[in-house]
């Protein structure tokens, strides 16, 4: 989508506080920097993502184990990657527990599975690939953290002369959370949407995005993953606790 420094994002966050007519932020301008030094200590041991996908794999095996599933993944970064690492796969960090060659494996547990569209999962289905970002890199996409909020669906297609149009539904107890032209990742893809209602919103994508992602292969019904702009999301939660509401 775009790229900025964390100085330059946690900039940006001051006005949206004081917008939404809450305190903190006025500490947070005063001292923009330490912010902007505690989200780099928060990346230096949390893994976070940028929403911009560096490969597609296939997923060549699954296997049911309990309430697990563990799939097998071949890739052209699979090669490079080593046990316990984190890897957004469609936008879920997942842990690496092995690696042979251009195959890793991954397990998802029931929590996993029952926010996500992983349970949908087919062999030979295209999986979006990103490895967790670097310290000190250039944020191309937004900030992602691999965590999937809920399951989506795919509404509709459309060819637009030249991009695709998509729409996709998403449940409506997040509607706060979703903002004209405001970020969203869909299947570990950083977008911005735009047509927003209360259960439904839309995004373009372009032939660079279209041909290197999976998103061409879906089809109106398929389900998705979908999380939500990290920084809304602590801006609603501090304004319902502010108001006295305790969120669930």
């Amino acid at each position: 989508m775009f790229s900025q420094s964390f100085e330059s994002m946690m900039s940006m966050v001051g006005p949206l506080f004081r917008s939404a007519k809450i305190g903190f932020p006025d500490i947070l301008s005063k001292q923009s920097k330490k912010m902007s030094g505690a989200c780099e200590l928060a990346l230096k041991y949390t893994p976070m993502f940028t929403g911009i996908v560096e490969a597609t794999g296939q997923i060549r095996q699954i296997t049911v184990n309990g309430g697990n599933i563990t799939f097998e993944v071949t890739s052209p970064l699979s090669s490079g990657f080593k046990p316990d690492q984190s890897v957004a796969h469609d936008g879920v960090c997942l842990t690496v527990e092995a690696v042979s060659g251009e195959l890793h494996r991954v397990t998802a547990i029931r929590e996993t599975l029952d926010k996500t569209a992983l349970g949908e999962w087919k062999t030979g289905r295209k999986v979006n690939i990103e490895r967790a970002m670097v310290l000190g890199a250039r944020l191309d996409g937004h900030l992602v953290q691999g965590h999937v909020d809920a399951r989506g669906r795919c509404l509709s297609v459309e060819d637009a002369d030249g991009s695709w149009r998509y729409r996709f539904s998403f449940p409506e107890n997040f509607s706060t959370l979703m903002i004209e032209k405001g970020s969203i990742c869909v299947n570990g893809i950083s977008l911005t949407a735009f047509d927003v209602t209360v259960d439904a919103f839309s995004v373009a994508i372009i032939p660079y995005t279209y041909e290197h992602t999976n998103i061409s292969a879906l089809q109106p019904g398929d389900a998705v993953n979908l999380e939500f702009d990290m920084i809304g999301k602590y801006v609603a939660r501090y304004n319902a606790l502010a108001s006295g509401v305790r969120p669930d």
